[in-house]
């Protein structure tokens, strides 16, 4: 197991009924800032929940934030807050939303007003940011127990993501019930986002990390079985709860302990966003596969482990239980809906093109090992045609 530094001060408030702790979270008299998406809180009665627990507060509201964060949208809720004297930030809705306002809480103090050097240095020179919480309403990103967050250029078609500890939330809002509403795309999305968070920190190499490979093989195991009975029976609480709380641990650091991570699916996956607004759990899903099968020789072991402790999978020769993994990776997506090749979200060869050319620019070297240069970035990306 690698040496590591774990941080992690966001405490969680997790169950039913929880929004309403926000009266006792935050004291009174604050000029407090709701950024949000596009209006889904308004009828599923989140927002009314959150005014009732805000009294005492005087409280301004930013909305229109889109499901891959604009830097341009980002920039104008900054504004919004310097002239409004805000004191704290409250994100509520899913990933897209905290990591909008991780990025705005970032810029408002930011010295340099190039704002977007935050996403280019992965926020070396943040020195503050407005203090902030959220109130989570799709389990998906880990965003609301981390520090990073992703934005979307939209002006030049680029997604970045920075990182910064002065980005962690204060707090974070955890009510299953909450989801109830989501429509079934939503909830697909959050479950291959976390599991392929999961997979970015699993499946690399060995080195005898026991605690952490449990902890992602549990987490793997609970979305395999949450994700084929989530749709069956839509208000089923532990089946929200468990998946809430599998969507937190996924990405709040603490698997990532002690072992190599890989992030390639994730940063191709981007790619495939950035050009052709993709949703981002699709791209993953689709990344994913080609990811396990063009590299699969240098992630055998943890292929062989994974079909071993997550799918059961024993028999053959280990090319065999190989294939099998994968095969049983694609076909959970696709049980749950979620499509594993371009040809499926209207895309064919020459979307390939723009990504690798831009990995050559970048002359990104990805991967647990650095190998996944922009060659395998095609290789990859053919064999999901």
């Amino acid at each position: 197991m690698y040496n590591f530094q774990y941080y992690n001060p966001t405490k969680i408030f997790f169950g039913k009924d929880q929004i309403k702790e926000l009266d006792n979270i935050l004291p009174k008299g604050k000029r407090i800032m709701i950024v949000y998406g596009g209006g889904s809180i308004k009828t599923n009665g989140v927002l009314s929940q959150v005014e009732e627990a805000l009294k005492g507060n005087e409280v301004f509201f930013f909305s229109g934030i889109e499901p891959n964060p604009h830097y341009e949208t980002c920039i104008k809720c900054v504004e919004e807050l310097k002239n409004n004297g805000i004191d704290f930030v409250l994100a509520v809705g899913g990933g897209s939303v905290i990591d909008a306002t991780k990025f705005i809480v970032a810029a408002f103090y930011y010295e340099n007003k190039n704002y977007w050097e935050i996403l280019e240095t992965n926020g070396k020179y943040i020195k503050k940011a407005m203090p902030f919480g959220t109130v989570l309403t799709l389990p998906a990103t880990g965003s609301e127990m981390n520090s990073g967050s992703v934005i979307t250029k939209k002006e030049t078609l680029e997604k970045r993501a920075f990182h910064s500890q002065l980005c962690f939330p204060q707090f974070s809002i955890l009510d299953p019930q909450v989801t109830f509403s989501l429509p079934d795309k939503q909830i697909t999305n959050g479950i291959v986002d976390t599991f392929v968070h999961v997979i970015e920190q699993y499946l690399t190499y060995n080195v005898d990390n026991q605690i952490g490979d449990r902890f992602s093989e549990s987490i793997l195991s609970t979305l395999i079985y949450c994700g084929e009975r989530v749709f069956l029976d839509k208000t089923n609480y532990d089946i929200r709860a468990n998946l809430m709380w599998a969507a937190t641990l996924g990405l709040n650091g603490l698997i990532a302990c002690g072992s190599p991570e890989d992030w390639a699916t994730h940063m191709i996956g981007h790619e495939l966003t950035a050009f052709y607004n993709l949703d981002h759990g699709v791209t993953l899903s689709i990344v994913l596969i080609g990811v396990m099968n063009i590299m699969k020789e240098e992630k055998k072991d943890k292929i062989l482990q994974m079909g071993e402790r997550v799918f059961n999978i024993y028999e053959g020769t280990i090319q065999e239980r190989i294939e099998k993994t994968i095969y049983a990776t694609e076909s959970f997506f696709k049980q749950i809906n979620s499509p594993t090749r371009l040809c499926e979200v209207g895309l064919d060869e020459k979307a390939i093109e723009p990504i690798v050319k831009r990995m050559l620019d970048r002359n990104w070297s990805l991967g647990e090992n650095g190998t996944i240069n922009y060659e395998k970035v095609r290789l990859i990306l053919e064999d999901r045609l």
